[in-house]
């Protein structure tokens, strides 16, 4: 699903140039700006430690989009990774491929709905029925990532690709947390609810509604800033229908029980862990710190520092 996204996102660098209105296509930092921003990063997003069984782990919340200079690790982060052995993520992109074939075609938009998704694509410079092999989800996904760009928010800098890059270099070992399937039924809300939530998808990218909330959503993550988090459901203006939130709830919540499930077993075999899961799966009643609490773990903050 990443690597997917990730191709669709890497075509519009040949295109992104072709109209003024297309996002724009991030500028590659030059050897200069990488080492100093290497240098300076300060710690970002919020970060636990998490230790039973004689020994500690620690706990992530990423975001899945960034900006250039946020693709670097601040202190706290490096020290995590120097304390650890195994990097564990939702989902690695090396297990993707094969999965999604055995997927087969989605189901197709009725043909206006998907018409209007081919609009939006054409607005983000992608090439013709480059989406349709996706889930209807992840195609307003998609064009939901391109149109954070207008902000300075690339997938490309998101910091779970930081940090997968970052073990690939050191040979570390990385462990999903999910399955494919896994993901894509978390992902798929009930094809009765799918044409409603497409349609206010695409409203929202037309009339530039989906940039302000990620915007607040992106500086929260950066400040650590859980209270906000927290309440994304009430000022996202993705989770104002009973179908909306009930999606949410599958998207977050629900996965946490079996994500905490897999923490515990991969730290209980020993491993020293850096989980690096999406900010949002830690907050809520189903929160990821939370849960690991309840099953014996002393749970400290990091990051920010309190």
């Amino acid at each position: 699903m990443i690597r997917r996204l990730l191709l669709l996102l890497t075509l519009t660098l040949t295109l992104g140039h072709a109209h003024a209105a297309c996002p724009p296509v991030p500028a590659l930092p030059s050897a200069a700006q990488q080492a100093a921003w290497a240098a300076k990063a300060p710690d970002r997003g919020p970060l636990w430690r998490i230790s039973r069984d004689g020994h500690s782990s620690y706990l992530f919340g990423s975001l899945h989009v960034g900006k250039p200079d946020w693709a670097y690790p601040g202190p706290a982060l490096r020290r995590a990774w120097a304390e650890t052995e195994v990097l564990a993520v939702e989902l690695d992109p090396a297990d993707v491929g094969p999965a999604l074939t055995a997927a087969g075609t989605p189901e197709p938009l009725p043909t206006a709905l998907a018409q209007r998704v081919e609009a939006q694509a054409r607005v983000a410079c992608l090439p013709p029925g480059v989406l349709t092999s996706l889930p209807a989800v992840l195609q307003v996904s998609t064009l939901t990532l391109l149109e954070a760009r207008r902000d300075g928010f690339d997938a490309g800098f998101g910091q779970d690709l930081m940090l997968l890059a970052w073990a690939r270099a050191d040979s570390r070992p990385v462990q999903s947390l999910e399955t494919v399937a896994e993901q894509l039924e978390a992902l798929s809300p009930p094809t009765a609810d799918v044409p409603a939530m497409v349609d206010s998808a695409l409203h929202q990218l037309r009339t530039g509604q989906t940039r302000a909330p990620l915007r607040k959503l992106a500086e929260a993550w950066s400040r650590g800033d859980m209270r906000t988090l927290a309440d994304y459901p009430r000022w996202c203006a993705c989770a104002d229908t009973p179908a909306e939130r009930a999606w949410f709830k599958r998207l977050n919540d629900d996965r946490n029980v079996a994500l905490a499930s897999r923490i515990v077993a991969l730290h209980g075999a020993g491993q020293r862990l850096l989980v690096a899961v999406g900010a949002l799966h830690m907050s809520g009643p189903q929160a990821l710190p939370l849960l690991l609490a309840r099953q014996g773990f002393t749970v400290e903050v990091v990051t920010p520092r309190q």
